[in-house]
């Protein structure tokens, strides 16, 4: 079924309404969010989301068996993609912490790196859709991409990414002059009539890439679930709307949760073979139910098996595992045998 109009103006307004207050009234000092504050705006978001969620098992269909369907299309997405949104903050604690960003300004890179992320991915949703409706064999590449970006996630956890050499960053260096130091919360200063881009710059163009490479990665993800661009869009922008705060309440205690990479690498390639399954089959091979109860079991149980391993592990010896992990046109290093 398609969404009639006056649903796609509605829920962009409230989107509208809802980064005002998050983005900009209720974050109007360079100051960093409190771990208090950024855990109830995240449980605020996660809240929204559900009750979202309810409204679409309540009204989204004609029939209730489809307004079941749609409803849990959207829960099962949501969980992919808020899953996959936690994968960005390992790289953005990698980044802030190698650039040595002050955490007043973290919030002002995060503000353009959602608003760059939500314009991206309703481009990719939309011609996702494009595609999926003219190329249903779309599908097959979909799928085999998600299997191998899995599998390339999975072999990445124990990497040490070479920041300072960054492909995309040496570009932009060698074409930009940049500054030496930060220049308050500016991304851009003048100098003797010369534009001058400043180090926040190329973090956020660094945030910005690698929310697109993620994108890559969770917009076809989802289409293994459902091929509803509203749906599509819906479960993606309810993901990206708390990643800022969700970013401020697990930034400190990210180390703790190293195995969850695992599990992302695994429900990545699981969703691939899914689709590749669903295109074979010609319509749902694994009914949706079983795809939401086993992407929760394996997020679910990667964060518990984090947890428990890391209650006895070291701060310092924690931190260095959350240093590790894949960040886009970033070579790694792999660890050295023996060393911890």
């Amino acid at each position: 079924m398609a969404a009639p109009w006056w649903f796609w103006v509605a829920f962009n307004a409230a989107v509208l309404l809802l980064l005002l207050l998050d983005l900009g009234l209720l974050t109007r000092r360079d100051r960093p969010i409190p771990v208090g504050e950024a855990l109830l705006r995240s449980g605020g978001f996660f809240v929204l989301a559900m009750l979202f969620c309810a409204g679409v098992f309540a009204f989204y269909g004609e029939t209730p068996e489809l307004r079941a369907q749609k409803g849990f299309e959207f829960l099962t997405g949501y969980l992919i993609e808020w899953s996959l949104s936690v994968d960005n903050i390992f790289v953005f604690v990698l980044v802030f912490s190698h650039f040595q960003v002050p955490a007043q300004y973290q919030h002002r890179v995060l503000f353009w790196g959602i608003i760059g992320a939500l314009a991206m991915r309703g481009t990719l949703i939309l011609l996702g859709t494009a595609l999926i409706q003219e190329f249903q064999w779309i599908m097959i590449g979909f799928g085999l991409f998600l299997i191998w970006s899995g599998w390339k996630m999975l072999r990445a956890v124990d990497e040490e990414p070479d920041l300072e050499n960054n492909r995309v960053l040496g570009w932009v260096r060698g074409r930009f002059p940049v500054t030496e130091t930060y220049q308050g919360d500016r991304f851009f200063v003048r100098r003797e009539g010369r534009l001058f881009l400043t180090p926040l710059a190329l973090v956020l163009v660094l945030i910005e890439l690698t929310d697109l490479v993620f994108a890559l990665d969770s917009i076809p993800a989802i289409f293994a679930i459902t091929t509803d661009p509203f749906i599509v869009y819906t479960a993606n922008v309810f993901a990206i709307l708390g990643l800022r705060a969700m970013y401020f309440a697990l930034a400190g205690v990210i180390h703790r949760f190293h195995y969850l990479k695992y599990g992302l690498s695994i429900v990545l390639m699981i969703v691939g073979a899914k689709m590749l399954a669903n295109y074979v089959a010609g319509g749902k091979a694994v009914p949706v139910e079983y795809a939401l109860m086993l992407t929760a079991a394996i997020i679910g149980g990667s964060m518990l098996l984090s947890l428990a391993k890391t209650a006895e592990r070291p701060p310092a010896e924690a931190f260095r595992e959350a240093w590790r992990g894949w960040v886009p046109f970033t070579r790694g290093r792999r660890r050295e045998a023996g060393r911890k």
